[in-house]
């Protein structure tokens, strides 16, 4: 079983994902455990909407719901309820660190005034049908020994081990996924692994028709089309559910969960798919470049177009992500270039054209210069140029040693 390995929101940590083998002892434990932070989590939101509910009605005597507040009602709770005091204290003091996080992120998204759809909602209450479970602890909340994972409240479980960890880890988030699987995802503090120089810079364009265009024409990636090639089996279960939707109010019938879950086993088949395809790729580009201008490209606003389906199959946020976390952990030069005007452009000479093109016209032709070249190697071209990168020639290779220049 692979790991998966992603870079949390600490620049110089990294986390390693192993799946998890839970007998049904430890399966027991590990639910009985959801259940007492899901029941915190719902405290939090009920105190917080009383606290809102509280300062608007007495404008002049507001109170608040920091994590000291939360902390003091965990506190109180656990002294008087046996059934809370039965688990361990770290998962649920971490699940109140969550859920603070989460509500000043709500707030000040409201502060600063952003529309409706860019907020990020207030928390909300956490159902036993639909959360799945998630389970964080810290360095006093969890040992591992002879191989297996030991958490608080004598829980023991066996990790897969695919390959080592670089080192000694400082937290560890053991959840299950909508298939069922358990995994146990580590933070480790790592460090850059250079690669040896190659005197390269390759400029990358992202789109639909193609992944990503670059300036080199054996690193371009081509559409995987993954998503493309389930959709056959995924409307088939998605149909099994629809005739078997249960009426509102009812419990799911058995026959409702088990294409329920087939549907859920290929819609992870696929993202698994779509992760594997960008994490070689982007080990490909960093080991043979050393700069890299990548296009700051965001997919969202393509979910609102005729394109969505294609463009969520290409999985261009995955794949952009899955190359800025490669280029920093093997420490190369990744320079984000604002994608405003790179389709209008010219890479020779600079000049814009007068009009946006339209999509259907796939050769950039300058009216300046007269240089022609397909557009979506044109905008590569464009991006080695605002980062600073001036190629010479169009694979953008420099005589080794040379040194890079910085950006403009």
């Amino acid at each position: 079983m692979s790991t998966r390995q992603e870079a949390p929101r600490d620049a110089g940590h990294a986390r390693y994902t192993y799946r998890l083998r839970v007998s049904s002892t430890a399966r027991t434990a590990l639910l009985a455990e959801w259940d007492r932070c899901r029941w915190v989590w719902n405290e939090c939101v009920a105190r917080s909407r009383a606290v809102h509910t509280h300062n608007r009605t007495h404008p002049r005597d507001k109170l608040t719901c920091g994590p000291a507040q939360l902390d003091k009602m965990l506190t109180e709770a656990r002294a008087h309820t046996p059934w809370l005091r039965e688990g361990a204290s770290v998962p649920q003091q971490q699940i109140i660190r969550d859920f603070a996080t989460s509500r000043s992120k709500a707030l000040k998204d409201i502060d600063k005034r952003l529309p409706m759809r860019q907020r990020a909602g207030m928390p909300r209450h956490k159902r036993k049908r639909e959360a799945l479970p998630t389970l964080n602890y810290t360095t006093r909340g969890f040992r591992l020994k002879d191989g297996r994972l030991h958490l608080a409240g004598g829980i023991a479980l066996t990790v897969v081990w695919s390959r080592e960890l670089p080192a000694a880890p400082s937290s560890v988030r053991v959840y299950r996924d909508a298939v069922g699987h358990w995994y146990a995802s580590f933070v480790v503090a790592t460090e850059a692994q250079p690669l040896p120089a190659t005197g390269r810079v390759l400029g990358v364009d992202w789109g639909v028709r193609e992944t990503a265009t670059t300036t080199s024409d054996t690193h371009d990636l081509p559409h995987a089309q993954h998503g493309k090639t389930a959709a056959q089996r995924l409307a088939r279960y998605q149909r099994m559910m629809a005739r078997r939707k249960p009426a509102r109010g009812q419990a799911a019938s058995k026959g409702y969960r088990q294409a329920q879950a087939q549907a859920a086993k290929l819609h992870k088949k696929v993202a698994r798919q779509r992760q594997d395809t960008a994490r070689k790729w982007a080990k490909r580009v960093v080991r043979d470049h050393d700069a890299i201008a990548v296009e700051d490209f965001r997919p969202k606003f393509l979910a609102k177009t005729t394109m969505a389906r294609k463009a969520a199959d290409a999985a261009i946020g995955a794949t952009k992500t899955a190359l800025i976390e490669m280029g920093r952990k093997h420490g190369r030069d990744i320079r984000l270039v604002h994608p405003a005007h790179t389709t209008m452009d010219c890479a020779s000479c600079g000049a814009r054209t007068k009009h946006a093109l339209p999509l259907s016209e796939r050769t950039y032709t300058c009216t300046a210069c007269k240089a022609v070249s397909p557009r979506d190697k044109n905008s590569a071209r464009v991006m080695l140029v605002r980062a600073g990168l001036n190629p010479a020639g169009v694979e953008g290779i420099r005589p080794p040693g040379a040194l890079l220049p910085e950006a403009a």
